[in-house]
């Protein structure tokens, strides 16, 4: 299970922390209190967990982003590996301020927190600390501004992933058990990952491939 947990890890590098800090795309959809991302997670079509984002907002304005994923493969009823993710993310007037995050990999814990001052975000996490490069933006995935970046950081424990983003076109996908148009994009890195966004910039599908394993978040609902 090795290689998939570094797979996982990869994929969920979700997070924080720029030079010239993280913005929410404005050309792409825009959260609003109450909203939900919710993802059922299959690996070779069957269940794997889930992953979901929740949005809500302070007094002050502040856009609050909760992911939590939950990823479970076992054999029948022992567990062989657990994925555990916990991250909040704070964005105010469109740009990220603070971002903080708990991981469990299999065991292996590790943990982000890093703060907005002035134009450049400090991060203090298990694998990187410092300020975060130039361009970097969360890879929480629900933010479409993702696509538009070379440098992604992790919400789990704050490691820093160049990667090569290439529009690959548009699509009919399932979604929220109905067929839309979905416009396709490829994060070409250590592992290359697929993501979809509707036409409103929403995150509607994900899906890569690891030690020989299809994995794929099926879109609950549409929000």
């Amino acid at each position: 299970m090795n290689a998939q947990r570094a797979a996982l890890s990869l994929l969920l590098l979700a997070a924080s922390a720029l030079g010239a800090a993280a913005e929410i795309s404005p050309r792409s959809w825009q959260p609003e209190a109450g909203d939900v991302i919710r993802f059922n997670v299959l690996r070779e079509g069957k269940p794997f967990g889930s992953h979901a984002v929740t949005f809500e907002k302070a007094a002050d304005g502040t856009l609050v982003a909760n992911t939590k994923v939950s990823l479970k493969a076992g054999l029948g009823p022992v567990t062989v590996f657990r994925y555990q993710l916990d991250a909040t993310e704070k964005w105010l007037n469109g740009k990220l301020v603070e971002v903080s995050g708990k991981l469990n990999d299999d065991g292996k814990k590790a943990t982000l927190s890093a703060r907005r001052k002035g134009e450049a975000l400090n991060v203090d996490s298990t694998v990187f600390n410092g300020v975060a490069p130039a361009g970097t933006v969360p890879a929480s995935h629900w933010n479409y501004a993702q696509t538009q970046t070379t440098k992604l950081i992790s919400t789990g424990n704050g490691e820093i992933l160049n990667v090569k983003v290439v529009n690959k076109g548009r699509e009919t996908i399932k979604a929220g058990n109905r067929s839309i148009e979905a416009n396709r994009y490829l994060l070409d890195s250590a592992l290359d990952v697929d993501l979809w966004y509707d036409d409103e910039g929403r995150w509607v599908k994900l899906a890569f491939e690891a030690r020989g394993q299809q994995i794929e978040y099926v879109l609950d609902a549409l929000y």
